[in-house]
């Protein structure tokens, strides 16, 4: 199986999507309008090529070859029409997300899917000519080391388009378990309450950031703590996901202050350089 596809959407986790497209053999089209993130998307993708050809997980003219099949676009509309698969994976905004997955569907491709981490697919779907076509594809960062790909079917996701996800999500290397669509899926409400809890953990002084953390990752094995992950997945997506599931399961999952202040002070984590912890830039 070698397809071709696109991701809509330059910044970590399409560089991700497109990496792990373009390394099982398929052409890849990356829908970037920004030039300066473009240019941060060539240098990722090349970066984590140059990681995979020095530990020996390929050769220079693999890793040459994976780059060349990673072609960006400025605009939905110079996507080819009928790709196998198009994912949308622009920031967390609802409005952004139909007008960019209207477009999208504009493009017919075969298979249409969405990486929210929590928005709905049901309410998503509104902006799609044909839900039977459209899901949930949530992929996990770093998404070329993590193996799971979450997929979420609608009301009205039909089963052929269930198990096509199924087929691309092995041709990519990954596991995938399917949900249904309530908010928050399965991982991103696992993964958001330890989070918040850790913040308050360090919001009311029972532990420092890195001993939380070392916690985590010494009794519990996760291979990183949850305020780092939180760092790397970016305090302003922790922030719009927790405002996002208190709406639609209760104050369980109410931001802490700690996390509206830093947002509000620009200490989005990794990106902006410093979060939780502080990161190079």
């Amino acid at each position: 199986m070698k397809l071709d596809s696109a991701v809509i959407g330059g910044g970590t986790m399409g560089a991700g999507i497109a990496y792990v497209a373009a390394a099982a053999g398929g052409r890849v089209f990356v829908v970037e309008p920004d030039d300066a993130r473009a240019g941060a998307l060539d240098r990722t993708i090349r970066a984590a090529v140059a990681s995979a050809v020095k530990r020996g997980k390929m050769s220079d003219s693999d890793g040459a070859a994976l780059v060349a099949r990673i072609e960006r676009v400025n605009v939905v509309e110079r996507l080819p029409l009928g790709l196998a698969l198009v994912v949308e994976s622009v920031p967390e905004r609802l409005e952004l997300k139909l007008q960019v997955l209207a477009q999208a569907a504009a493009r017919k491709p075969a298979l249409l899917a969405t990486n929210t981490s929590s928005l709905s697919i049901d309410r998503l779907s509104q902006a799609v000519a044909d839900p039977a076509t459209f899901l949930g594809m949530h992929f996990f960062n770093p998404v070329w080391s993590l193996k799971l790909v979450e997929i979420i079917r609608g009301e009205r996701t039909s089963t052929e388009a269930v198990d096509s996800a199924r087929a691309i999500s092995s041709w990519l290397g990954k596991e995938s378990l399917v949900v249904r669509d309530v908010p928050g899926f399965a991982t991103s409400r696992l993964d958001l309450i330890a989070s918040l809890e850790a913040m308050r953990m360090l919001e009311s002084g029972v532990a420092s950031a890195e001993d939380i953390d070392r916690a985590a990752v010494l009794a519990y094995r996760h291979p990183v703590g949850p305020l780092r992950l939180s760092d790397i997945v970016g305090l302003d997506v922790r922030l719009d996901i927790a405002r996002s599931l208190a709406a639609a399961h209760g104050p369980r999952f109410a931001p802490p202050p700690i996390l509206e202040r830093m947002v509000r002070e620009g200490k989005l984590g990794e990106k902006s350089g410093q979060g939780f912890f502080t990161w190079p830039t």
